[in-house]
């Protein structure tokens, strides 16, 4: 065993606490370096804590953009539950209503849709079903961009300019295919003549998805003029560099000082804590 400070050897029968050549004592002396390298380590990482926390703050409530944005993503989200399109039907095995939405979906999963093979082989409701099946489709189609898009907004803090674009980019495949769903909607409503057993009814589900689609485009794209600016706090990527060094074997904790870096403000704060903190302790 050596000891920390003057590197001497202690044998391992020599129990005092204290180093027999420099007269260190050998446990509080490790014990400081220790906590000295713990606050260094917890400076650098609160650093990168604090700059995510900055770029989400930027990216969903920075600005009037972002959270006009953030508001037209959870409504453009919620008017998937206006139907395309809707089918009523009245059969001796069957009898209800399907909407091409997000609530019909939800409501005839287990009925509806068990039973499509079975309406489409009959002859007096075929062409109903048959529309309301092309509504359907064009449904799940906005599903899954919605979800997609939801994806790359919930996830657009980690890279905020590069997802704008993946979101603005959706919001244009979003509003064309929700166009073309309502006008397919148009067309077999004109089409498709209904029958006693079966109705076909064209909903606004895919013109309001379109208009709000066109919307999130604006605004993805005002926002991708403007800039995304996250706002950091001085030296706090100075010390994320630093601590992808240390993490990488590049710099070590123990030839850092204490605190790493500090701003103006930073040393005012922390004399503040400390006056109150001797202040505290000398009433008591």
């Amino acid at each position: 065993m050596k000891c920390p400070k003057c590197g001497g050897e202690i044998p391992f029968y020599d129990l005092r606490p204290n180093c027999k050549h420099c007269g260190v004592n050998i446990f509080y002396y490790s014990q400081d370096a220790l906590l000295a390298e713990d606050a260094k380590r917890t400076e650098l990482e609160s650093a990168v804590a604090r700059m995510v926390i900055a770029r989400i703050k930027a990216t969903f409530i920075g600005g009037g953009l972002q959270i006009a944005r953030l508001v037209f993503v959870l409504i453009t989200a919620a008017a998937l539950l206006l139907p395309i399109g809707s089918l009523k039907i009245t059969v001796p095995f069957y009898e209800g209503g399907f909407g091409a939405g997000l609530l019909g979906v939800i409501q005839e999963i287990t009925g509806m849709f068990l039973k499509i093979p079975q309406l489409l082989s009959g002859t007096l409701v075929a062409p109903q079903t048959s529309a309301a099946v092309v509504c359907a489709a064009f449904f799940l189609i906005l599903v899954v961009i919605a979800v997609v898009l939801l994806v790359f907004y919930i996830l657009s803090f980690t890279n905020p300019d590069k997802h704008t674009k993946v979101i603005r980019n959706l919001s244009v495949i979003g509003m064309i295919v929700a166009l073309v769903g309502q006008a397919a909607a148009l067309v077999l409503n004109l089409v498709v003549a209904d029958t006693p057993v079966a109705q076909f009814v064209p909903g606004f589900g895919g013109a309001t998805a379109a208009a709000l689609f066109l919307v999130l485009f604006f605004l993805n794209r005002a926002l991708l003029k403007k800039g995304i600016m996250p706002v950091y706090r001085e030296y706090d990527p100075r010390r994320k560099e630093l601590l992808k060094q240390v993490r990488a074997g590049e710099v070590k904790l123990a030839d850092l000082t204490l605190p790493v870096f500090e701003s103006e403000e930073e040393h005012a704060e922390r004399l503040r804590v400390l006056e109150e903190a001797l202040k505290a302790e000398g009433e008591e």
